[in-house]
């Protein structure tokens, strides 16, 4: 990767990326009572390996996503407004409030449930990233992060919370089984951003909040519920041209380039693995003895 700075301070790449696709994530239904916007897993965009799903939800006690099992990827949670309360067959519990972060690995089998912990509409995102073949039966295990330990820089009129990889110099403590950025940026008017990538990784950006203009400095501006699947490139530029604030998220990984066969919260690479899956979940085995005698408090 290489950048380089012409003479009015603004960074140019060798090969910069452009958007290719833009997908509307409209409401929709789902857990008990949820409504999410999906942009990744959805009709317009299946998934963009080693993404799965990007839902950004919005849920009001008593609604929320009560006693599920998964298998074969991992789930990011991140907290835009107020907190979620995670408890599983395992023992594990723990509440997530804004600026949180909780990256839970599936592996071989998890069942959780993940619940409004707080008065009016809890609102965050939630990220699917597959496993490899040899990863996908590894054991459970979980990575949360307070707001206070998610590295942040500010530095000429952008705000960066690094979530996985680096930005600015400053590296995420998470750890990626599947090597992952996810940038979590905010633009003030008028300022712009030119961010660093691998050139052979999937990206995508998520538009939480405002609007602006990605990858050309003459394209159209994309506003927010928007996400956009960017070109390979070694880096994008965002410009900021309006007079409100801009925030979204930068994710990129590392392809897989694996067969993806999904049967609902089960990703796997076969359908005979798939077959397996499910009856190891009827029969509360390999990954699943605990769901026998296990229901959350929710």
């Amino acid at each position: 990767m290489s950048s380089t700075v012409d003479g009015h301070g603004i960074q140019s790449f060798e090969k910069p990326r452009y958007v290719i696709k833009r997908v509307l994530a409209k409401p929709q239904h789902e857990g008990d009572g949820a409504i999410v916007r999906r942009s990744i897993g959805g009709s317009e965009l299946r998934n963009l390996d080693p993404f799965l799903m990007l839902d950004e939800f919005s849920v009001s006690a008593p609604a929320g996503f009560p006693d599920h099992p998964h298998r074969g990827f991992e789930t990011v949670t991140y907290m835009l407004e107020g907190s979620f309360t995670h408890q599983d067959f395992a023992g594990h519990k723990g509440t997530i409030h804004a600026g949180d972060l909780q990256w839970m690995t599936a592996g071989r089998g998890i069942i959780h449930s993940e619940m409004p912990a707080a008065e009016g509409v809890q609102k965050g995102l939630q990220l699917w990233i597959n496993l490899s073949s040899k990863d996908k039966m590894i054991e459970p295990r979980y990575q949360e992060l307070q707001s206070k330990d998610v590295s942040r820089v500010d530095k000429d009129g952008v705000d960066v919370h690094v979530i996985a990889g680096e930005a600015f110099g400053v590296r995420s403590p998470v750890y990626t089984r599947t090597p992952t950025m996810y940038l979590d940026f905010t633009l003030r008017p008028g300022t712009q951003l030119h961010q660093k990538m691998p050139e052979s990784w999937n990206a995508f950006v998520y538009v939480i909040e405002g609007e602006g203009i990605f990858g050309d400095s003459i394209a159209s501006p994309v506003s927010s519920h928007y996400a956009i699947v960017l070109s390979s490139g070694d880096g994008l530029s965002v410009w900021n041209r309006s007079s409100e604030l801009l925030r979204f998220v930068l994710v990129g990984g590392q392809p897989l380039n694996e067969p993806i066969v999904q049967y609902g919260p089960f990703v796997m690479n076969t359908q005979a693995e798939i077959e397996q899956t499910i009856e190891d979940y009827h029969y509360c085995r390999n990954g699943f003895e605990n769901a026998r005698h296990w229901q959350s408090q929710a």
